[in-house]
């Protein structure tokens, strides 16, 4: 029993270690820069890996094989470089964390066989992503928990009123809640099916994308994340009893960025746009 117990606590000891700081390796075709589908594919497993952690800084370096000019590599490199950097803001990663994205141009061959050649230039077309997580962890100050739902018990309520839907935060590139924020969710749901009087729009919101775009939803693959997150809501709304036709919900991409920690741009939002004269009881 004590060498199982032994055995066990070196493992975990090995985990913590490796994460000091961790590596990914995309390979491209010869002359491009457009990520091959299956790179992609474990550029997105990657990233599912990293989004737990608390990261400074991540690096992004570009690489060409030997041929071709040093000019038109040192171009070729980076263009593979903003590639990599496009992926990670198109699947909400937050970009001030990309300290560099830099194109190196060409990695040298190293013969051993000259049969090999081909494979070598073929992992010399690469580029590096070095993910430097803060060591140790930071102790992240957590928002004070309000209870959304009671925004909806104001009589004083109006059109025009908006109401940031606190606690519902999404898992990172989907549509789908975090466990934490679902109790929260149900608690707005139960309230809005007794206030009849109340019309309104679901505002869905993402982060962390270039120039005001929608990000990408990991699920569909769709440019369309905060229409999803939306419509998310609207259809959970929907379920529980509130009334279609009181309800409308839209996309508003990265349009309005809070300004804070990324997750909690991340979110959806309540704009209120009619609300009875007279409130329906029992």
């Amino acid at each position: 029993m004590k060498k199982l117990v032994f055995i066990l606590f070196i493992f975990v000891g090995f985990n913590i270690t490796a994460q000091k700081q961790l590596t990914h390796e995309v390979y491209f075709e010869t002359d491009e820069y457009e990520v091959p589908e299956t790179e992609h594919n474990r550029l997105l497993i990657f990233l599912s890996e990293i989004e737990g952690l608390d990261i400074e800084k991540i690096s992004i370096y570009g690489f060409t094989d030997d041929r071709g000019s040093d000019s038109y590599n040192l171009v070729l490199s980076q263009e593979r470089a903003n590639a990599i950097k496009t992926i990670f803001s198109n699947n909400e990663f937050d970009e001030s964390i990309i300290t560099n994205v830099d194109g190196k141009g060409k990695i040298l061959v190293k013969l051993i066989k000259e049969e090999d050649l081909n494979k070598i230039r073929g992992l010399n077309r690469k580029v590096e992503i070095i993910v430097q997580p803060f060591d140790p962890p930071r102790e992240l100050k957590q928002p004070e928990k309000k209870d959304v739902a009671d925004s909806f018990k104001d009589e004083n309520l109006k059109a025009g009123d908006k109401i940031l839907l606190e606690n519902i935060l999404f898992k990172t590139g989907y549509s789908v809640l975090l466990p934490e924020s679902k109790k929260t969710l149900e608690d707005i749901a139960n309230v809005l099916v007794e206030r009849k009087d109340i019309y309104f729009t679901i505002q869905g919101h993402v982060c962390c994308t270039q120039n005001s775009r929608d990000a990408i939803d990991r699920k569909t693959k769709q440019r369309n994340l905060s229409v999803a997150r939306a419509k998310y809501i609207y259809d959970y709304l929907a379920k529980k009893g509130v009334e279609k036709k009181r309800m409308k919900y839209v996309g508003m991409r990265r349009k309005f960025p809070l300004g804070g920690e990324p997750k909690f741009d991340r979110r959806v939002e309540i704009l209120i746009t009619y609300v009875g004269e007279t409130r329906q009881r029992h």
